[in-house]
């Protein structure tokens, strides 16, 4: 059968994605991803941690990402991303800052991570208060909540889940139940961290519920890298990648609330037998 009427594929450009090895939402990422832009991940080396401040500083030592951006090169993409968020705020943002620069430097293409990208979504929408929900223990939910705060966004409240593996297993129900824990009136945005936590299908539901843009870490990764490329990513009615969905009913302001950055909130989460079980702070 002859095609050559077809006129072969589509040109495509590239977004290099370096991922934990335990990453195990590739469909999720590429179901923000329009046509005419292909994903080319590649992940870490496997080392034998659960998910932990530990684990987050070996994913994201520089010869790790050095290497991993490097298998990417043969393909040149046109923008790299680092896809976890607990790799990339461990360091604080002067940490984030470095990946990036170690990054760009490994692939010679400009680079963002998780974390990076969460700081951007968060101008972009204007917020200041933002809700915290993670699948982490207290120590990893706690490092977060200090990124946050140091890049001058005070956090409202937090919900956390105490998971140290097989974090892509939660499903979309418990997401919803942390959510609604963590929202509290004065919160401007809700952030639920963790690539390997899925929301994709949650997200405009929760925005309806709670009235308040609602962003994922992989919502925010794939929206900064096409962004990069000068396009949008996809997706129903989602108020990061939808201006048209920013402009519906908002929660209103609290009485009394002044502007402003309060210092970071005391993590009130469990007893350190119980740190692995659901938490708020």
């Amino acid at each position: 059968m002859d095609v050559s009427f077809l006129g072969g594929p589509r040109p495509q450009r590239g977004v290099g994605v370096v991922a934990p090895f335990d990453f195990a939402l590739d469909r999720e990422l590429w179901r923000w991803v329009p046509d005419g832009i292909s994903l080319h991940l590649t992940r870490t080396p496997y080392v034998p941690v659960e998910v932990s401040l530990d684990l987050a500083r070996l994913v994201s030592e520089h010869e790790t990402l050095h290497e991993a951006v490097r298998t990417l090169n043969a393909i040149a993409p046109e923008v790299v991303a680092y896809a976890c968020t607990s790799g990339s705020f461990v360091g604080g943002v002067a940490g984030e800052r470095a990946m990036c620069a170690a990054m760009t430097t490994a692939g010679a293409v400009p680079s963002l991570t998780t974390s990076g990208a969460l700081l951007d979504a968060l101008v972009e929408l204007d917020v200041r208060r933002v809700a915290l929900v993670t699948p982490y223990t207290v120590s990893v939910t706690s490092a977060l909540e200090e990124y946050v705060a140091e890049a001058g966004v005070s956090v409202t409240g937090c919900a956390y889940m105490g998971l140290t593996r097989h974090i892509w297993k939660v499903p979309y129900r418990q997401v919803s139940e942390m959510a609604h824990k963590a929202v509290r009136a004065d919160a401007q945005a809700l952030f639920i961290s963790c690539t390997n936590l899925p929301t994709y299908d949650v997200i405009p539901q929760l925005e309806a519920e709670l009235r308040i843009p609602v962003i994922s870490a992989n919502q925010v990764t794939m929206w900064a890298a096409l962004r990069r490329l000068g396009t949008r990513a996809v997706g129903p009615y989602q108020a990061l990648i939808d201006p048209a969905a920013r402009t519906g009913p908002v929660r209103p302001e609290p009485p009394g609330l002044r502007p402003g950055i309060p210092g970071l909130p005391e993590v009130r989460g469990l007893p350190d037998e119980e740190q692995q079980q659901e938490g708020w702070t």
